[in-house]
């Protein structure tokens, strides 16, 4: 089974190879037929502290690092290195 991969804006940063990313996703709503808009929130191991606060950042599942974590950031750049 494929990895996912998500895309979203870093929020928080301040754990020592940890970020915080949030994550939108978009669906119609089955009753009313209006766009929604939710978000999530997810712990990322981020190994070299590259991402700060406000940085559009890629995270791909992996296995559990901690009792939060079980993502990890893609290295900046533009060539995906996940496989």
């Amino acid at each position: 089974m494929p990895k996912r991969i998500l895309e979203g804006f870093v929020v928080s940063d301040k754990g020592d190879k940890t970020v915080i990313v949030k994550v939108e996703r978009t669906f119609l709503h089955p009753v009313l037929k209006k766009t929604v808009r939710r978000s999530k929130r997810y712990h990322a191991h981020d190994e070299g502290n590259a991402y700060k606060s406000g940085d559009l950042a890629r995270i791909i599942e992996c296995a559990p690092k901690s009792k939060l974590k079980t993502w990890e950031v893609l290295p900046k750049g533009g060539a995906d290195q996940a496989a």
